[in-house]
């Protein structure tokens, strides 16, 4: 998983524009909004938004966009009640597994895109549960190393039940079941760790390995998807080396 958190830094690098963050709040609002739809607007009782708001703060989005996104989802504000939120699957190049999390308000369009994108790079469309097999939904933190040293964040991942708590040099990766968010989320805001990126991911079983070519074919379609106005999460089993991220660090 550390060269998944190494490329979200890379991209985080490149894509700091104010078009690409317009495009990153336009995504969390709607998770914002459909969270609240769904479960309500008291973040204590409702986990689901918690986690949205969290990610939207990890992102530097405004208090009042948050309060806007809410208000659409319980109805206050009319804009958001025809969104409904969709899971696809598809093979990438190369026989890679991809996940593709959407909110949407025009479920034609978005599967009509997302189909011309995997179809574009030589993948395909696929049904339920062919590829999702190969995942788990696992709750997943990633935080600078500077702000806890990795043995005492592998003893606090240890204490909230995590899987797994990785070193990656600038970055501390811990990975826990999906129902361990909140305790995780908790321990690591007493000790004022702020996460970098926190939520829900789906995480292969088994990652793929490839040559730093086809690795690079088959992030340049992820990367095409997540530019997808509907598209709020990708998820894949490919396994991002050390050559690969010189590459795109190079680029």
């Amino acid at each position: 998983m550390s060269g998944h958190s190494k490329w979200s830094t890379i991209k985080r690098k490149k894509g700091a524009t104010d078009a690409k963050r317009g495009a990153i709040f336009t995504r969390l609002a709607r998770e914002v909004a459909m969270a609240a739809r769904e479960g309500g607007s008291d973040m204590d009782s409702n986990f689901r938004l918690r986690l949205a708001v969290e990610k939207a703060r990890a992102q530097n989005m405004p208090k009042d966009n948050i309060e806007r996104a809410i208000k659409r989802g319980t109805g206050e504000d009319k804009d958001g009640g025809g969104l409904e939120t969709l899971t696809l699957e598809g093979y990438g190049p190369h026989g890679s597994a991809i996940m593709v999390d959407c909110v949407t308000d025009n479920r034609n369009r978005t599967l009509s895109e997302l189909r011309h994108a995997f179809a574009k790079s030589g993948g395909n469309f696929a049904e339920a549960g062919a590829v999702g097999w190969q995942f788990d939904r696992k709750s997943y933190f990633a935080f600078p190393s500077s702000q806890m040293a990795f043995e005492k964040a592998f003893d606090l991942g240890v204490f909230v039940g995590a899987d797994d708590v990785l070193d990656g040099g600038d970055t501390i990766e811990m990975i826990g079941p999906a129902d361990a968010f909140k305790i995780i989320s908790d321990s690591l805001h007493e000790v004022h760790v702020t996460p970098e990126e926190a939520g829900l991911r789906l995480i292969a079983k088994q990652e793929l390995d490839l040559d730093t070519n086809d690795t690079l074919s088959v992030l340049k379609l992820i990367e095409t998807i997540e530019e997808l106005d509907d598209v709020q999460e990708v998820f894949h089993n490919i396994h991002i080396s050390e050559e690969t991220l010189a590459a795109l660090e190079a680029a």
